[in-house]
Order: C-alpha cells, then sequence, then structure tokens
C-alpha cells in the first residue's frame, strides 16, 4: 500500500502522455490504401476529445495520490518530485499542445495561412515552460501551506485548457469564436502564465476543515458553476476559473499559516 500514491502520480503521468498522444492526431489525414492503392480522407478531428478526457482523468489522479499520502502517511522526497514531473507533462505540456492546435486552426483561417510562420504558434508552449518554473518554485518553498498555494495550480490551468475542445463540441458560438481568435488567445495565454508565477494566493479546493468559515469559497465555486452548466455547459468551467480567481482574492488566511 505505501506504494500507492506513486502508482497514483504514474497513472497521472500516463494520462498525460495518453492525452499529448491524441492532441498530436486530432487532424484529418490521408490514408493510403495498400490493397487497392485508393486515396481516403480519414476524420480524427474527435481525437483531441479524447486528449481532453485523459488530461481530466490526469487531475484525478493527482487529487488521489495526495489524498492516499495523507491517509497512508506515506512522504518521500521522490514522491513530491515525481508529482511534479508528471504535473508538468499532463498540465503544462498536453495543454500547450491544445493551445497549439488552437491557434494552428485559427492561423489556417486566416488569408496568408499558406504563409504563416511556425514561431505565430510557438507562445502556446509558453503555458509549459511557465507551469515548470511554478512546479519548481513549489518543491523549493515550505510545504507548510495549509489552506492555499502560492500562485495558480497547474492541474487547475490543465483543466481549463483541456476543457477548449469540449467548449467546441457543445457548440458555444461565443467562446468557439474567441478560440479562433489568435489576439484573445495571446492574451489567454500571457494571462495564465503570469497567474501561475504571480504571488496570488489560491485557496484549495479541499478545505483544510469542513466548517462554512473554512468552505464557503469552495462552495461559491460549486454552486455558481452547477447554476451556469444548463446555460454554458462545457463552458461554465470559464464561470469557475473566474470565481477562482476572485474569490482567491478576496479571501483571508489565518495569519500562523501565511507562508512565502
Amino acid at each position: 500500500m505505501k506504494h500507492l500514491p506513486n502508482l497514483l502520480t504514474l497513472g497521472n503521468l500516463f494520462c498525460g502522455c495518453l492525452a499529448i498522444a491524441y492532441i498530436l492526431t486530432a487532424q484529418p489525414y490521408v490514408y493510403h490504401s495498400i490493397a487497392d492503392g485508393s486515396l481516403r480522407w480519414i476524420m480524427g478531428t474527435e481525437q483531441i476529445y479524447m486528449g481532453s478526457l485523459f488530461i481530466g482523468i490526469a487531475a484525478i489522479c493527482d487529487m488521489l495520490d495526495g489524498f492516499t499520502a495523507r491517509a497512508l502517511k506515506v512522504f518521500s522526497p521522490i514522491g513530491k518530485d515525481l508529482d511534479s514531473l508528471a504535473d508538468v507533462v499532463s498540465f503544462g505540456v498536453a495543454p500547450s499542445m491544445i493551445m497549439f492546435k488552437c491557434l494552428w486552426d485559427a492561423t489556417m483561417e486566416g488569408r496568408n495561412a499558406m504563409d504563416a510562420s511556425m514561431l505565430s504558434m510557438a507562445p502556446a508552449f509558453l503555458i509549459a515552460c511557465f507551469a515548470a518554473l511554478r512546479l519548481a518554485k513549489f518543491n523549493i518553498t515550505t510545504s507548510d501551506q495549509k489552506n492555499y498555494f502560492i500562485g495558480m495550480p497547474t492541474p487547475a490551468v490543465g483543466i481549463l485548457i483541456g476543457s477548449f475542445p469540449m467548449f467546441i463540441w457543445t457548440n458555444n458560438n461565443y467562446v468557439g469564436m474567441l478560440l479562433h481568435s489568435k489576439i484573445s488567445m495571446y492574451v489567454f495565454i500571457a494571462l495564465i502564465c503570469y497567474l501561475m508565477v504571480s504571488k496570488i494566493k489560491f485557496f484549495k479546493m479541499i478545505p483544510s476543515k469542513m466548517a462554512l468559515a473554512y468552505s464557503w469559497p469552495q462552495l461559491v465555486i460549486v454552486i455558481g458553476t452547477a447554476a451556469a452548466f444548463p446555460f454554458l455547459k462545457f463552458a461554465s468551467v470559464l464561470v469557475a476559473f473566474v470565481l477562482y480567481i476572485l474569490l482567491s482574492l478576496v479571501c483571508k488566511y489565518p495569519a500562523e499559516e501565511s507562508v512565502n
């Protein structure tokens, strides 16, 4: 049982790798039949939804590995470093691939699509870079932050960007329009990178105590997201994201638990 947390962390990493594999193949391609020599279009665009699914499963594994480590009272330096390495892949590299695909689609819809530079899609990978920086900073800071993270946690980033393909799938026209605007995506990338390395204290989604005084921000997010879902479908994740930022800015923490 003592290896269960690390096994769950490896499950997180495995799902992150699968997500990347699916996202990379999420495009139409031509298949050359060996039997009759014909060329056929294979529509692989639904693969990106599988990538979103595996990012979600990776987030569940990431939540469970910490829970089981605390329940079993099993802590080790290798577990801490392994968790960060897995998070870089699942919530840094995989979301970067989704943003790359979004920027690619937006570029292909432009007038000069055939002359587009690959460097115009390169900002997508800043998410992976800043996720790695955020996790490196986390690993060298004290570990007794009971109620909050300093800087937006990478799983939150992964879940948000991982839900982007679902926005399009549920035909949310307004959000879909933003995902096909290179300017809006550049602004989003800059914002998300800043939030990951900022000094903002983001509360943990699992409160230290279940009393209302400690858990009210989490309840507001759950209720707000649930209320928005019938109208916005998967785009309600954006509501949760905005509420998470706003509530983290106003949420107060006991002085004895504040750690820099």
